[in-house]
């Protein structure tokens, strides 16, 4: 039976990033570390810690680029709070992949009910370094509240998301088919995949991705084993060697864990390079392609027993795919637009974990375990007479397919503009009978194409989007939204640049004026970015 206790006056606002359990706890703490001085106290301002303690905010992010180098980003968050530096830290692209946004993964990690620094899939090691590198400087109480004599409560368990829509909690799922979309001659494999929902409880809109747990290449597993000297039926808990390698840890990057494993097992200068690569060094100008199995091959002395090797290990993560079906044109199923990464290092073939795994590897009819990640702000906008303006070369035309499909199937009246591009015409043009085929009946009213292969000049999407300022720029003054789905570093950056000097040209900005515009639409929701 539970005790009932008068509610603290001090209160943490609905709206804080916190669940219900963490909003009564730090109600409480705060009550009691004020003491008297809470009566007639109001709510705590949105992310006010106290103490002078402030939460990471996504609109109080001056790094919030996911283009900026980390050392950058480090720089403007010196002088923050220690939520904020956290947050700093991530790849900034709230793509959902660690089961938060950039803020919230920062605040959960403050606050200490999140003890994973390993989940920012896009940070990779460098964010993993930094936020070891800040916990270790906040100290062991971090965000958390100090402890008394009276605690004895004990630490709560995280509560699991609804099933399917959570990394921790997903559901199994029917592969269905994969078909080729590259015509022969092109340099590139990719892959539309379908996958059967009909018995799971995911529901999706489009502009949401969709989470895939996969399993390492088998060949790549067996390697591994055979280099370790390991039998592959040996029992670690309640699965085999073999299959542990299979399913649960990730064989790409070699992590910094292992390294400092093998630094136990070597000596002399062996022991030199594997300190140095621990601590994010690059002694012989190759770290950046070592895998397991590759430090494994570069250390060939040391060689851990089984169980200690998979405890050096980082565990395989899931990956998110962009959907590029509707739920309304496609009920019951999901479709993915997937790349295939395969490419050769010093005579090895490397793969793509879960590229490959989809592209080659998994059977039709067989289960794979998924869940639903909801878009941070990409979704089409609520009034279906908006105007949508949409750039994605590559695999990044995914989440415009669906748009494109949902625009279909509810009549949207609104007009539809399309920016694809990709190396050749002749071999890379993605889904072109069906976007022809809705370029013929008026729902897409534009399609604007780039070919960077085919010519004697290079032509990308944000040459084509300045080549059709004028029109692009009557759009946008109508009130259109505008979307980009690609990579976050280099495209996503050109098409900024690309909407910039539209603006300047045909919009009769000045540079400052015509920054100032983009900044417009990123904050009234008119610009949103899927990158990655």
């Amino acid at each position: 039976m539970s005790e009932h206790v008068t509610p603290p006056l001090v209160l943490i606002p609905e709206n804080a990033p916190f669940n219900p359990d963490q909003r009564s706890w730090l109600s409480g703490y705060f009550a009691a570390l004020l003491g008297p001085a809470v009566e007639g106290a109001t709510a705590l301002a949105p992310g006010d810690m106290g103490g002078g303690q402030k939460l990471a905010d996504n609109d109080d992010a001056p790094w919030h680029d996911p283009s900026m180098p980390l050392p950058d980003r480090m720089e403007l968050a010196r002088e923050r709070p220690e939520a904020q530096k956290l947050m700093a830290a991530m790849a900034q692209q709230d793509c959902g992949q660690c089961g938060y946004n950039c803020a919230d993964y920062a605040n959960a990690i403050f606050l200490k009910s999140e003890e994973r620094l390993n989940l920012c899939q896009p940070g990779g090691k460098d964010t993993l370094r930094m936020l070891k590198k800040l916990d270790e400087e906040f100290g062991a109480g971090g965000g958390a509240a100090p402890k008394t004599a009276g605690d004895a409560a004990p630490k709560a368990e995280p509560t699991l998301g609804p099933l399917g829509f959570c990394r921790e909690n997903p559901v199994e799922a029917t592969f269905l088919s994969r078909l080729r979309l590259n015509a022969p001659g092109g340099e590139k494999e990719t892959w539309h995949v379908e996958i059967d929902l009909t018995d799971t409880p995911i529901e999706y809109v489009v502009g949401d991705s969709l989470g895939l747990f996969p399993a390492n290449a088998p060949a790549l597993v067996d390697a591994v084993i055979a280099e370790l000297g390991a039998r592959p039926e040996r029992r670690i808990g309640r699965k085999t060697l073999r299959d542990c390698l299979l399913t649960d840890y990730a064989l790409g990057g070699a992590p910094d864990g292992l390294y400092q494993l093998l630094s136990l097992l070597t000596s002399g200068e062996a022991r030199k390079k594997t300190q140095a690569l621990a601590a994010g060094e690059d002694p012989d100008g190759d770290a950046a392609h070592l895998d397991v199995l590759g430090a494994l091959h570069k250390f060939p002395g040391a060689r851990p027993d089984a169980e200690v090797f998979l405890e050096a290990l980082d565990e395989l993560q899931p990956r998110l795919y962009s959907i590029s079906s509707s739920p309304k044109a496609d009920p019951g199923r999901v479709s993915l637009t997937v790349d295939a990464v395969r490419y050769s290092h010093r005579s090895r073939l490397r793969l793509g974990v879960a590229s490959t795994h989809l592209g080659e590897r998994i059977p039709e009819g067989m289960k794979v375990k998924v869940y639903l990640q909801k878009a941070h702000g990409f979704a089409l906008p609520d009034d279906r007479s908006k105007d949508v303006i949409m750039v994605g070369p590559g695999t990044g035309i995914a989440p415009f397919r669906a748009f494109l499909r949902e625009r279909d199937a509810t009549q949207a009246p609104g007009r539809n503009w399309l920016f694809y591009g990709h190396q050749r015409q002749a071999s890379d043009f993605f889904y072109r009978d069906e976007l022809n085929a809705l370029k013929d009946k008026k729902l897409l009213t534009r399609l604007s194409l780039a070919w960077s292969r085919d010519g004697g000049e290079k032509t990308y999407v944000q040459d084509r989007m300045r080549e059709n300022g004028a029109e692009l720029w009557k759009w946008f003054e109508g009130g259109a939204h505008f979307y980009v789905c690609g990579d976050a570093k280099r495209m996503a950056k050109d098409v900024e640049r690309a909407i910039i000097d539209v603006a300047s040209q045909h919009g009769g900005k000045n540079p400052d004026e015509a920054v100032a515009y983009l900044a417009h639409l990123k904050k009234t929701g008119r610009y949103q970015a899927d990158v990655y």
